[in-house]
């Protein structure tokens, strides 16, 4: 498979072209590394010229075929033997001879040329001609010497000539010293050629064989295939150094076992020496300039500007150190190890290598470093160190402990499959007693993450929170916070009330950012006063690259209240996967809330990332989040499909936050479209009228958009009596979000009191109320919500008869649900225009066509609502409302209810005059 390459491909069409059209024959030369897919172009170029007619004539070098004369020419005019008796014979002669075909020395290079030539002259005559030769630097001296002779005299010719050649190769005589150099794949042509080649790959693999390959093709074919099956997966973490297969060996072991031995123990030295790790030493002060040139010459590295040894590629590193023996690996990290101060951190990775037995003193410093990198967000790294520490304790107890540490930090760190591997190793062992709650936390974390699966949570946590707040219980670092928080997670995901018992009942034992996120989620009707200004005060005074477990537990307290912002953000830049998508899913939720909705193809990219890495919960959830895009633009197909995909998982887990949520957003879409009934059952069905539910952490979007449903359903009565819940719970309380969206419903609530007349029963309360909610602070951060509000704003000022305050606010809606790509809130806010059009120009009101009053019964009536509840929404009887009907239908040209919703389409009956 040939990826990217477009720049190369361009030229080889163009040569094919100018052959094909008698335009010229022409000659490239394409240099590159070994590997580099030189002979994958010449393939493609082979392919492409069969296609189009051409006779492709090919041969390859060989090293060991350098001596024989005239090889790659025999290989290159074999298919065209059977022509040459169409040569005067001195040249037919001059060719078998060349070739072994016909006794006697050889005639002179020139004669050799000049009947090849001719011999590709008749060739073309009837069709085009490409001749391929593939490493150039390995022709023996006789096939080059003639093929520089056609390259040179090729033009006049219906051919193309194509040759590759070895970067650090010199061109042979009569080649030109230019060619077009091939380079390494960039990473996303990598990536794509990874995945084709090896499927299932993990994506940290993955990324290491990216990183090791650096864009050279054979090693992103070969490297993969020299791994264990759980490398690939990704349940064991990688070595060190990764094997390099026979055929990348072999590209460098011959240059490797032709240099000096200290040459080879310098190169070993600086292939341990991971770039960016500082330079343990100056290749210019250990060795003499003879050795330096040796090197040089190799072609394996060379000094660059600073005086380091830099390899020519990272193949080349990785080759010194596979070529090496065990015991010199652990003499030269040894001396590395020498050279570093013993409280240098680089000098612990060294000591650990050049070990060669069990060494506890060792393997307590490598915990000790292992478990100070996690708390700064370097898990990954962490989990080596810890998988290091485990190899080298001599107590087996220890080694579990260790090994458990390493399953908790690389399941934070990305390497969920590794983590999965970890537990299943240790189950299959006897867990010591007192690691016994830190095992409980790894098997939750890979049973959260990977299984979606919230059982062990109930099960092993509350034991564990026992055994680390017992009295006397030895010191337990940030465990309890970890324990606590995924915990949390469980509750908040299930709504079971085991999790937040057991929660309560610790609630002593945690720090005060952990006590804050509880109140945040357990019940934040009741509990969640002044989360927010806490928070903000909390996160004032940190610095970046907090404790993960303090972290995630900032990050989710944040997330219950809407407040997570950039303040917030800063203190995430270091850590790994775990906490990393914990804050794209924090983000993306808040781009919903505000507004930001290019973000939601995001939410697509971080669900594929999530679920290649095996992180399958976060990967449900991105997609859940997905979904409130869709809803906010009344997408109900892409709601639907979304359902479909995530559901099922979601209600085998038993998460009510996901199942709850869907249910809520199907909501939101059908208000979208003024399918207020619909609307209002579903909303019911989560919060009955005047009750805010329990452990519903996010209660304030449906408690918004219950109040707009009632209302829009006429029940005012049940919408009064949720604003009245929502003041006695103090939502403004709680965050900014909350008290606009109070602020809204309250206004939406007091504009109900107003006479469909316009004569003013409260008119005054409801000005005041409106204003009050767009004065809540920062409430123009909260997109949809305002939007929504000027709509119902609108509205109402149109029916109290205030055309152009009705006008602007309707007017300032439709650009802002435009700006979302949220059309069918666009719709209603036209509909409403036009209505307010009608009541602007009574001119051009006919006997046909429909008043402002009866076009918004009619409206209501095609969403389904009866005349009772049409009634209670504009304050008139149902005996109104059904004698404004019998004078719509016939103005319409129909004669039932459920014809309304066609008639009143754009493309249904005119129902009064519009403005353009």
């Amino acid at each position: 498979m040939l990826v990217g390459r477009q720049r190369e491909r361009e030229l080889l069409e163009r040569a094919l072209e100018s052959a094909r059209s008698c335009v010229g024959g022409s000659a490239t030369v394409l240099r590159g590394d070994a590997g580099i897919g030189k002979t994958a172009l010449i393939d493609w170029a082979a392919e492409r010229a069969e296609g189009a007619g051409f006779t492709v004539l090919r041969a390859a070098g060989h090293e060991s075929d350098v001596g024989i004369a005239f090889g790659a020419l025999r290989q290159v005019l074999r298919p065209l033997w059977k022509s040459s008796r169409a040569l005067p014979r001195q040249q037919s002669n001059a060719l078998e001879r060349a070739l072994g075909l016909r006794d006697g020395l050889p005639p002179s290079g020139f004669m050799v040329g000049a009947s090849a030539l001719a011999l590709l002259a008749e060739e073309a005559r009837s069709r085009p001609v490409l001749v391929l030769v593939d490493d150039l630097h390995w022709v023996d001296s006789s096939s080059a010497t003639v093929l520089a002779f056609l390259r040179q005299r090729i033009a006049g010719l219906r051919a193309a000539m194509v040759c590759t050649t070895r970067a650090e190769s010199s061109a042979p005589q009569g080649w030109p010293v230019h060619a077009l150099d091939v380079e390494a794949l960039p990473p996303e042509d990598s990536r794509a050629l990874l995945r084709h080649w090896h499927p299932g790959l993990a994506v940290p693999t993955a990324e290491r064989i990216m990183e090791e390959a650096a864009g050279n093709p054979l090693a992103l074919a070969e490297l993969p295939g020299q791994l264990a099956h759980d490398h690939r997966s990704g349940a064991a973490p990688l070595p060190d150094r990764l094997p390099l297969g026979q055929r990348l060996e072999t590209l460098y072991a011959r240059r490797l076992d032709s240099l000096p031995r200290e040459a080879a123990q310098l190169l070993l030295l600086n292939a341990l020496c991971r770039p960016g790790s500082g330079g343990a030493h100056d290749p210019r002060h250990e060795c003499t300039e003879e050795l330096l040139d040796r090197i040089e010459a190799s072609g394996l590295a060379r000094i660059d500007a600073t005086g380091a040894l830099a390899f020519r590629h990272p193949l080349v590193r990785s080759a010194v150190i596979t070529c090496a023996s065990e015991e010199e690996l652990r003499a030269a990290h040894r001396s590395l190890a020498e050279r570093l101060a013993e409280d240098d951190p680089r000098r612990l990775p060294h000591e650990a290598a050049a070990a060669a037995g069990p060494d506890e003193q060792l393997a307590a410093r490598l915990q000790e470093a292992g478990e100070r990198i996690a708390l700064r967000g370097g898990d990954a790294e962490g989990a080596l160190l810890l998988d290091r520490a485990a190899a080298l304790s001599p107590d087996p107890g220890s080694r579990a402990a260790r090994l458990t540490w390493a399953a908790v930090m690389s399941a934070r760190g990305g390497r969920l499959a590794c983590a999965a591997s970890r537990v299943s190793e240790l189950r299959r062992g006897t867990v010591p007693p007192d690691i016994a709650p830190l095992f409980a936390y790894a098997v939750v974390y890979v049973d959260q993450s990977h299984h979606v699966d919230f059982g062990s949570s109930f099960d092993l946590l509350p034991p564990a929170l026992a055994t680390l707040t017992a009295p006397g219980a030895s010191p337990s670092g940030d465990l309890v916070e970890q324990i606590v928080f995924k915990l949390l997670l469980a509750s908040a995901y299930t709504g079971d009330p085991r999790g937040w018992e057991t929660l309560e009942r610790y609630a002593e034992h945690l720090s005060p950012a952990a006590r804050l996120c509880l109140r945040a989620w357990i019940d934040p009707a009741r509990t969640a006063h002044g989360v927010a200004a806490e928070l903000r005060s909390l996160t004032a005074h940190l610095t970046a690259h907090q404790d993960t477990s303090s972290a995630w537990i900032l990050l989710w307290a944040a997330t219950a209240v809407d407040a997570a912002d950039a303040d917030l953000w800063r203190l995430f830049g270091g850590h790994a996967y775990a906490t990393r998508g914990s804050v794209a899913k924090a983000k993306l939720y808040q781009a919903f809330l505000r507004g930001q909705w290019g973000a939601a193809d995001d939410c697509l990219r971080e669900a594929d990332t999530a679920q290649e890495l095996g992180y399958h919960c976060n990967a449900l959830l991105f997609r859940h989040y997905y979904a409130h895009f869709l809803a906010g633009r009344g997408d109900t197909d892409g709601l639907r499909a979304v359902r479909v995909r995530i559901a099922p998982a979601a209600s085998r887990a038993r998460m009510r936050f996901v199942t709850d949520h869907l249910d809520h957003l199907d909501a939101l879409a059908a208000l979208a479209h003024g399918r207020y009934g619909e609307a209002y059952a579903l909303l019911r069905r989560l919060m009955p009228p005047g009750q805010l539910p329990y452990g519903m952490a996010w209660f304030h979007l449906p408690f918004f958009d219950f109040v707009v449903a009632s209302l829009r359903c006429g029940r005012l009565t049940e919408a009064l009596a949720h604003v009245a819940a929502g003041r006695e719970a103090r939502m403004d309380e709680v965050s900014a979000h909350h008290a606009f969206l109070l602020a809204a419903a309250t206004a939406m609530t007091t504009a109900g009191h107003v006479d469909s007349d316009g004569k003013s029963r409260g008119a005054g309360a409801a000005d005041a109320a409106f204003a009050a909610a767009y004065a809540v602070p920062g409430a123009t951060q909260w997109v949809l919500d305002l939007a929504r509000l000027r709509l119902a704003h609108g509205t109402w000022l149109g029916r109290t008869g205030r055309y152009a305050e009705a006008r602007d606010a309707l007017e300032a809606a439709a650009d802002a649900f435009r700006q979302l790509d949220a059309d069918p809130w666009v719709q209603q806010c036209r509909a409403e225009l036009r209505t307010l059009e009608a009541a602007l120009a009574p001119s051009t009101v006919g006997p046909n066509t429909l008043t402002a009053q009866e076009t918004r019964i009619a409206r209501l009536a095609a969403t389904g609502l009866t005349n009772k509840e049409i009634g209670a929404a504009l304050h008139l009887s149902p005996r109104t409302i059904g004698a404004h009907l019998y004078r719509i239908f016939p103005k319409l040209g129909i004669t039932s209810r459920a014809a309304l919703a066609r008639a009143l389409s754009p493309a249904g009956p005119e129902v009064h005059q519009v403005r353009p």
